[in-house]
């Protein structure tokens, strides 16, 4: 029987890790979209930003090769 306390403390402290979990965003849902929806544009530029520059990059070599 002394395990029975263990396992109410481990419980407890699960249910509260669980409840800072999922407040910790502090975000409804359609603001946390939107964030993400932020996020995932400015990776998009990056990433055409990216792809221009290593084209730019490929063409020079082409260039100089001939």
């Amino acid at each position: 029987m002394s395990r029975g306390n263990q396992r109410d403390k481990a419980r407890e402290a699960n249910l509260k890790k669980q409840a800072a979990m999922k407040k910790a965003h502090g975000m409804s849902g359609s603001e946390l979209a939107k964030a993400k929806e932020i996020a995932a544009q400015k990776m998009r530029e990056k990433q055409a930003a990216a792809d221009a520059r290593k084209a730019a990059q490929a063409q020079a070599a082409a260039a100089n090769k001939k």
